[in-house]
């Protein structure tokens, strides 16, 4: 196996895959969600309102990227997975 291939696999196999982007789902919601409290309470919303609408916001916007993505060939490549939530985490960048 090439180097190059071996650097596309995030884990062993795609169970690891699955639960790497999982994981990482759930940290998108917590982080999008916890970010927007205090902007909630600005404009008269709903504290735990404004945390599902932040926090599913930036789910579907990772969700999209990865299905994008997939549909291109078929497969999710290491850097395509990180590139879909990168996309979220602006300190990323």
């Amino acid at each position: 196996m090439t180097k190059n291939k071996t650097e596309e696999i995030i884990g062993s196999s795609a169970v690891t895959n699955i639960w790497n982007i999982f994981f990482r789902i759930v940290a998108v919601f917590a982080a999008s969600g916890l970010s927007i409290i205090g902007a909630g309470s600005l404009v008269g919303i709903d504290t735990i309102t404004a945390v599902i609408m932040a926090g599913t916001l930036g789910v579907a916007t990772v969700i999209e990227k990865l299905a994008r993505a997939f549909l291109d060939d078929g497969k999710l490549s290491a850097k395509e997975i990180n590139a879909a939530f990168s996309s979220v985490d602006k300190k990323a960048e």
